[in-house]
């Protein structure tokens, strides 16, 4: 299950709601059989050893550290909720891929949000994406959130679309 959104839509939010995460966590954390991983660990995974690094020049590290936690969770066919932009296809292909070849699917939540509240959400939570970032998720968002409305977004098996009031209202994401 990957939760994907603009920056800034709500998702660590929901992760830390619905799985009670602290926001201190290092690494993923195991709920329910499963692992629930948000890219904010990869953050605090490295923060400490990185903290002299500017904050851009660690964004490849992060990334790839959270990719790879998903990944290799994925591998081992263990049931994943995690955070994920969703305006990476070539990440969603990939966990697809995995998920395939361990007799599994990938199955998205999307936050659907407007630009302006998901840059408020950026600026309430302390970290703002560049501009040019943030334009090439919004660009790449619109085309998503269409196909998702159409009932589809292959490679996932199921796509479920959110607004921020659904997304504040969801009790639980089960694994299995």
């Amino acid at each position: 299950m990957l939760v994907a959104g603009l920056p800034g839509a709500g998702k660590s939010t929901l992760l830390e709601r619905l799985y009670r995460l602290r926001g201190d966590e290092c690494g993923p954390v195991r709920i329910d059989g499963g692992w629930v991983i948000d890219s904010r660990q990869a953050r605090n995974r490295w923060a400490r050893m990185l903290r002299p690094v500017p904050a851009r020049a660690r964004v490849p590290l992060v990334n790839a550290t959270h990719v790879c936690w998903i990944a290799r969770a994925v591998l081992r066919g263990d049931g994943v909720v995690a955070h994920t932009r969703g305006t990476w296809p070539h990440i969603l292909h990939l966990f697809a891929w995995m998920a395939r070849r361990h007799g599994s699917q990938v199955h998205l939540v999307l936050i659907d949000v407007d630009p302006g509240t998901a840059l408020a959400g950026q600026v309430a939570r302390g970290r703002v994406v560049t501009t040019v970032t943030f334009a090439r998720h919004v660009r790449r968002w619109g085309p998503l959130v269409r196909r998702a409305r159409e009932g589809a977004v292959p490679p996932a098996a199921t796509v479920t679309l959110l607004d921020r009031a659904q997304a504040d209202g969801l009790r639980a994401i089960r694994l299995g």
